[in-house]
């Protein structure tokens, strides 16, 4: 048993439980008057008999106020010790009738007021020492002329039956109490589960909507940053295109390639894009993507690229990056250092993924100026924890190289 279980009945139940208790201990009480009725009507003793009454009536009304009226511990026990004096006044009225009985009644009530098994145990102790006592008393006053031998073998025969009688009794009732009282609180301890579930559910749940926001705000500033940047390059080229169309037409041609270029960019962009707020992924191997933009970007034109691309593995947004970075490269070396020819290379070295891009522009006079595009690229493959080196001399064209740790997407 559970020697440190706490109470917590519901009140209404206990009420019934009290009245229960009473009612059984009223009909004891009638059986026990109505036993010795007859007896002392025979003897013309109704002092006697009106004594038993008296002493049932008034430990049934002390039963009810403990059991209703007194709350605290101590008055309980007082009303306890009053209830065991009434007792010991029916057993010797009566010879021990239902003695065990009702002092299984009374203990009932105050084992259900008691709110540890500690305590319980306590009186129950007491309470076998009172019963054996009160046994005693009553046998004694009513079996005065029996001999030595033939009171103790009674007396003992019937203390041991009383004891066991009281021990069965508080065994059974301080179980259910403990039954009782687990049983409520592991029904609490399930609501309570249910209600933290109930909560992290609901706290899982803005934190996934608070994740989405993120990522859309991320990706409507990717959209914003990039592919509105390119749009506004097409629009740069393709006006001064227009304006050297009949000047420098060799010109204006490297123009257009570039806008378009960039036009084809921005439009892989945001389809990358869309496709990120639909919840899908490009699945393509990153050496396909960047053969695709080199398709696109030498259709109808005179360019040549040259690339030399290994299967390798990154994660969704390192491979939007590096196809971003060759696309930047391309529209760059045409616009800027009117290049006519390319090199690509992709490969995995150690742990690492290195991207380099080069052409045979004019390349750059002096100190090297990022402009918004190289200054982005840089600063994204930071970002991923690698690094990204831009060389170049006038005349010799320009090269660019990535290297990014390598990375997977998780499962």
């Amino acid at each position: 048993m559970d020697k440190g279980f706490k109470l917590n009945f519901n009140k209404q139940l206990v009420k019934y439980i009290r009245l229960i208790l009473i009612g059984v201990l009223l009909v004891m009480e009638i059986l026990v008057c109505a036993q010795y009725t007859p007896v002392y009507l025979v003897k013309h003793d109704t002092a006697m008999l009106v004594s038993i009454v008296a002493c049932c009536l008034v430990l049934a009304a002390f039963e009810t106020v403990s059991s209703f009226a007194v709350k605290s511990f101590a008055g309980k026990m007082i009303f306890f010790a009053v209830e065991s004096a009434l007792l010991l006044a029916i057993c010797v009225l009566t010879g021990n009738s239902y003695l065990s009985t009702m002092y299984c009644i009374v203990l009932t009530q105050y084992y259900l007021s008691v709110d540890e098994a500690k305590s319980n145990t306590i009186l129950f102790i007491v309470s076998c020492g009172l019963y054996i006592v009160s046994y005693v008393i009553g046998w004694v006053a009513v079996n005065k002329g029996a001999s030595l031998m033939q009171s103790i073998v009674q007396i003992l025969g019937d203390c041991i039956l009383g004891v066991f009688i009281l021990g069965v009794h508080f065994a059974i009732i301080n179980f259910l109490l403990a039954f009782y009282s687990n049983n409520k609180q592991l029904r609490n301890a399930l609501k309570e589960a249910d209600e933290s579930k109930a909560q992290l559910k609901e706290v899982y749940e803005q934190l996934s909507q608070t994740a989405v926001f993120e990522e859309r705000n991320r990706i409507a500033k990717d959209i914003h940053d990039n592919a509105g940047h390119s749009m506004t390059t097409v629009i740069m080229q393709t006006e001064a295109a227009k304006l050297l169309i009949d000047s420098d037409p060799e010109e204006a041609k490297n123009r257009i390639i570039s806008a378009n270029i960039q036009a084809k960019s921005a439009l892989e962009q945001m389809r990358h894009s869309v496709h990120l707020l639909a919840g899908r992924k490009q699945n393509r191997p990153l050496r396909e993507e960047i053969e695709e933009i080199i398709a696109q970007t030498i259709d109808g034109t005179e360019l040549k690229i040259r690339c030399d691309l290994e299967d390798v593995t990154v994660g969704s947004e390192e491979a939007l990056y590096l196809c971003n970075s060759v696309k930047e490269c391309l529209a760059n070396g045409i616009r800027h250092g009117r290049a006519t020819a390319f090199y690509i290379e992709l490969k995995e070295v150690f742990s690492n993924v290195s991207l380099l891009i080069s052409d045979n522009g004019s390349g750059a006079e002096g100190e090297l100026h990022e402009g918004f595009g190289l200054k982005g690229m840089r600063e994204k493959a930071e970002a991923f924890g690698g690094r990204c080196d831009f060389s170049s001399e006038a005349g010799e064209g320009f090269e660019v190289e990535i290297t990014l740790p390598q990375k997977k997407d998780k499962e």
